[in-house]
């Protein structure tokens, strides 16, 4: 059951990138939107799954919201480390968009959409109803997750094929994700800690890449429109989840 729910998460991931690739001519809209919806997952959806499910605390602190945090500032690290790399090679700043960046925070969502196909294999084995729940969400906002593979990894100057790849990659990883279960189990804590650390890192790069780009050249009010629009969506789906 868990793998046949997975594979509407891998409709939706298709479905998301598709649209994608359907608007580039309104990009600064796309971008105002991914950033919207990735808002919406890290700050709604990722942020309180991981505070349930992680236990602990550090010095105060839920282990969850340090590895938030954590994640964020390792995403601020790693784009800091490649623009240095970049400047000692003579890249002028029309050129600061690294194709890596957009490889890596795909690469990123694929892991991201592995780990959902793993909370739907997990919630099953807890029960149906639990199962069912948890499904609403993930195929529900793997749509999001389709539509900001395929964003991100052509916003850097990724080849259209590169993007598509992973896309796919993205769209076949739930699935996979959801197959592991029948082997494993993973613990509760783990998983919410996963959760965290991966929406630190989802925030950093709506806040400091995704939306100033949009803003950058278009700065209309259609596109704080869509970024609304895009948060608003992920609070409809978690609310209707839940």
């Amino acid at each position: 059951m868990a793998v046949f729910v997975a594979l509407g998460a891998f409709l939706m991931t298709l479905a998301g990138g598709w649209t994608a690739q359907r608007v580039t001519d309104r990009r600064h809209l796309v971008l105002g939107l991914a950033g919207g919806l990735m808002l919406g997952v890290a700050g709604l959806d990722l942020l309180p799954e991981a505070l349930e499910a992680a236990d602990g605390e550090v010095f105060g602190v839920p282990t969850a919201l340090l590895l938030f945090v954590a994640g964020f500032l390792l995403a601020h690290l790693g784009e800091r480390l490649l623009a240095a790399r970049r400047a000692a090679h003579g890249a002028d700043e029309a050129g600061r968009h690294s194709p890596e960046v957009g490889l890596t925070a795909a690469a990123a969502m694929v892991g991201h959409s592995a780990m959902d196909g793993v909370a739907i294999g997990a919630a099953f084995q807890v029960g149906g109803g639990m199962g069912a729940a948890v499904a609403t969400a993930v195929v529900a906002h793997d749509f999001a997750d389709g539509f900001n593979t395929y964003t991100l990894t052509s916003l850097y100057g990724n080849a259209r094929r590169r993007a598509v790849a992973m896309l796919a990659a993205d769209a076949v990883a739930p699935v996979l994700g959801a197959a592991s279960t029948l082997l494993f189990s993973i613990p509760r804590a783990a998983l919410g800690g996963y959760l965290g650390l991966f929406g630190g890192v989802l925030l950093y790069l709506a806040a400091a890449e995704i939306l100033p780009e949009a803003h950058h050249e278009h700065p209309a009010r259609s596109t704080l429109l869509c970024t609304v629009a895009g948060a608003a969506f992920i609070w409809l789906v978690v609310g209707v989840a839940d």
